[in-house]
C-alpha cells in the first residue's frame, strides 16, 4: 500500500510540474513566481486534490483567483480529480519579516540567470529601451527617473529588468535593490495592512537604492495600492533613488490608473519596445541555438523567424521544442521535422487575429455596439456576445486570460475563464451556438 501511495504521489508531482509550465506560459514569470511556484502537492483522496500554500493569505488568494483554472488543468491531466482544495503548510502562522518576503538579502534569488545584457539581442525595435537600461544599470548618477519600459507580451521587458538587476548585483553589491511584480507589491501591502505592520512596509520600500516594479498595469483599478505606490514613488524620487517600471502600455494609456500617477510614471524616460523584425528574430534564434549548444540548419532558423512573429518567448519556445524532439527521438533537424513538431503552433500563427478584430466581428454578427464589449452592462443581449468574443479571443489569440480581461473593460481573468466555460457548455447543448461559433471562426480566420 505504501508503494502505491508513493507512486500516486509521484504521478501527482509530475502532473503538477506539467501544469506549472502551462501556468508560467499563461500568466508570465512574475505572477507565476508570486502565486504558483510556492504551491506544493499534498495528496489526492477520493477525487479531491490538495495543494499547500505557505500561508493563509496566499491560500485565500489562490482559492479566490486561480483555483478553478488550476483544477481545470489538473482534470485534463487526471480525470479522477473532481475537487481542488488549497490548505496552508502549517496551521500556526506568524507574520513573516518583509526581508524574507522580498528576498532582498539576495536579489539574485528571484532573477533568471538567462536574462542578462549579454544574452539580450539588440535591434531597431528595442535599441532605445536597451540603451536606456544599460545607462541606468551602469551610471552612478540618475539620468532619468523613472525609467519606464513598455511593450507587448514577450518582447523583452522582463529580460531588461532582470539584466539591470544582475548588473547592479555584480558591480555594486552593496546597493539595496528590490525587484518584484506589481502584483507582489500589492500582495505584500495587503499583508502589511492585515498584520498592522505598515510602518515596516513603508520603511522597507522607501529605504532602497533601486526599486524595480514589473507589470505595473496590474494595480490599475486598485485604489489603495495605487495610493501607497504613489507615496512610495514620491519618497524615493525626493531622495534621488532610482525607480524602474515596466508595463504593457505607455503611462498615458494605462486604464484605471490615477491621473497623478500616470503623470509621475511618464515624467522620466519612457522607452517603447516594438514588435520584432525578421532580422531581430533571426538574431535571437542564432543566439538561443548557441546557448543550448544545438546545431540547427540555417534554413530552419530562417523558417522560424519568418513564421513566428508574435513574441520572443514563443519564438524561443518553438526552437526549444524542435531541438528537444530531435534529441529525444534521434532524428535530424530538418524543415520537414520542424513542420511536424510545430504543426499546432504554426497553424495558430497562420490564423493570427487580434482581440480588437474579434470584438468588432462579434459585435457586427450580434448587432450590438463595440462599446458593449467593454461596458459593465449585464443584460443577456449584451453579455452573451461578450462571452462569445472572450471565448474566441482565448481560442484564436495567444493572449493570456488577464490580458483578454483587460481588453474587455478591465475585467478579471476569472470572468474570462467563466465565459469560456459557459460558451463550451452551450456548444454542448445548443446547436445554434455551435453554428455561431463555427461561422464566426471561419469569418475571422479568412
Amino acid at each position: 500500500m505504501a508503494h502505491l501511495a508513493l507512486a500516486a504521489k509521484i504521478d501527482l508531482e509530475e502532473q503538477w510540474q506539467s501544469i506549472q509550465g502551462k501556468l508560467l506560459d499563461e500568466y508570465g514569470e512574475a505572477t507565476y513566481a508570486s502565486w504558483f511556484k510556492p504551491l506544493s502537492v499534498v495528496d489526492q483522496v477520493e477525487g479531491c486534490l490538495r495543494l499547500a500554500a505557505p500561508n493563509s493569505f496566499m491560500r485565500d488568494w489562490v482559492k479566490n483567483h486561480y483555483a478553478d483554472y488550476v483544477k481545470t488543468l489538473f482534470q485534463i491531466e487526471n480525470k479522477n480529480i473532481r475537487h481542488l482544495d488549497v490548505i496552508i503548510t502549517s496551521q500556526t502562522e506568524t507574520a513573516p519579516s518583509l526581508d524574507a518576503l522580498l528576498e532582498v538579502a539576495d536579489i539574485g534569488s528571484n532573477l533568471d540567470p538567462r536574462f542578462t545584457f549579454e544574452h539580450f539581442i539588440v535591434g531597431k525595435p528595442n535599441e532605445l529601451a536597451h540603451a536606456a537600461a544599460r545607462k541606468v544599470a551602469e551610471s552612478k548618477k540618475i539620468s532619468f527617473n523613472p525609467l519606464f519600459l513598455y511593450g507587448g507580451v514577450g518582447l523583452g521587458k522582463t529580460h531588461l529588468m532582470h539584466a539591470i538587476a544582475w548588473h547592479i548585483k555584480t558591480t555594486h553589491p552593496k546597493r539595496k535593490v528590490i525587484y518584484l511584480s506589481a502584483e507582489k507589491f500589492m500582495y505584500q501591502f495587503v499583508r502589511a495592512l492585515r498584520f498592522k505592520d505598515t510602518v515596516s512596509f513603508k520603511e522597507q520600500f522607501r529605504s532602497v537604492d533601486v526599486l524595480m516594479i514589473d507589470d505595473v498595469q496590474f494595480i490599475s483599478g486598485k485604489d489603495s495600492t495605487q495610493e501607497e505606490f504613489f507615496h512610495t514613488f514620491n519618497a524615493l524620487v525626493d531622495q534621488n533613488r532610482q525607480i524602474i517600471i515596466s508595463a504593457d502600455k505607455s503611462p498615458s494609456d494605462l486604464e484605471g490608473m490615477e491621473e497623478r500617477l500616470k503623470s509621475r510614471l511618464g515624467c522620466g524616460l519612457v522607452a517603447d519596445i516594438y514588435p520584432t523584425t525578421y532580422e531581430l528574430r533571426l538574431g535571437i534564434l542564432h543566439s538561443k541555438a548557441e546557448q543550448i549548444e544545438a546545431q540547427v540548419p540555417l534554413k530552419v532558423l530562417e523558417f522560424l523567424a519568418s513564421k513566428i512573429s508574435s513574441n520572443v518567448r514563443e519564438l524561443e519556445g518553438a526552437l526549444t521544442r524542435v531541438v528537444a524532439h530531435a534529441t529525444l527521438v534521434g532524428r535530424e533537424i530538418t524543415l520537414d521535422t520542424t513542420h511536424e513538431v510545430l504543426r499546432d503552433l504554426l497553424r495558430a500563427n497562420d490564423r493570427r487575429v487580434t482581440v480588437d478584430e474579434i470584438q468588432k466581428k462579434v459585435a457586427e454578427y450580434y448587432s450590438v455596439r463595440i462599446s458593449d464589449m467593454h461596458s459593465p452592462r449585464r443584460s443577456r443581449a449584451v453579455a452573451r456576445p461578450r462571452q462569445v468574443a472572450m471565448y474566441l479571443a482565448k481560442q484564436l489569440t495567444s493572449r493570456s486570460l488577464p490580458e483578454i480581461g483587460r481588453k474587455f473593460g478591465g475585467r478579471d481573468h476569472t470572468t474570462v475563464l467563466h465565459a469560456v466555460k459557459r460558451i463550451e457548455e452551450l456548444m454542448g447543448s445548443e446547436k445554434s451556438m455551435c453554428e455561431d461559433i463555427d461561422l464566426l471562426r471561419k469569418m475571422l480566420e479568412n
